[in-house]
């Protein structure tokens, strides 16, 4: 399963990936000059909060365990058994936004304008979602699961070694993580 990965020493909270997305998912032009006059507004499915100092990216985590599932009222959130993404079928969406309350991330939506909540679906008909396309610093990534566990597992290692060998000398703890 692919993942959107966030590289949080690269973002710099510039919002081109809630600008692209908003444009791309939630307008009807697709463009951004018609975009900005539609009414309702369009509306991003990624959002960039916290400061310009350390701005984090979010988007739906598609949970394996996702609690929005199982509170949904009308069955509008449902698992897409090929790519596990968790989506919703906006037609069957009845805008209660229990999903909302529910999402540990908080990132599900309301979008009241349009009466049914909004959520990432990680661009499922595109090759590759937008806000990764068009990020101008390479701040998201789509990885492979298995790759970023991987990855983890690599680091624990490292960490692991270090800790035990500060430990022996029982000298001052420094972590290096960059290498």
């Amino acid at each position: 399963m692919k993942v959107i990965g966030v590289h949080l020493d690269r973002c710099t909270g510039c919002k081109t990936c809630e600008l692209y997305c908003a444009v791309e998912r939630g307008s009807n032009e697709k463009t951004l000059l018609k975009a900005v006059q539609e009414s309702p507004s369009p509306r991003p499915r990624v959002r960039v909060e916290g400061s310009n100092e350390v701005p984090l990216p979010l988007q739906c985590r598609h949970c394996l365990n996702a609690p929005c599932l199982n509170a949904c009222l009308s069955g509008a959130l449902d698992r897409e058994p090929e790519t596990n993404l968790v989506v919703i079928r906006e037609d069957r969406c009845i805008a209660c936004w229990t999903c909302t309350m529910f999402c540990p991330y908080g990132v599900i939506l309301p979008w009241p304008e349009r009466e049914y909540a909004l959520k990432c679906d990680r661009c499922a008909f595109m090759e590759n979602p937008v806000c990764v396309e068009v990020c101008p610093t390479q701040a998201l990534e789509l990885v492979d699961l298995d790759d970023f566990e991987g990855m983890l597992s690599e680091r624990r290692r490292r960490v692991n070694e270090t800790l035990s060998i500060n430990d022996k000398n029982r000298g001052l703890l420094v972590l290096d993580l960059e290498r």
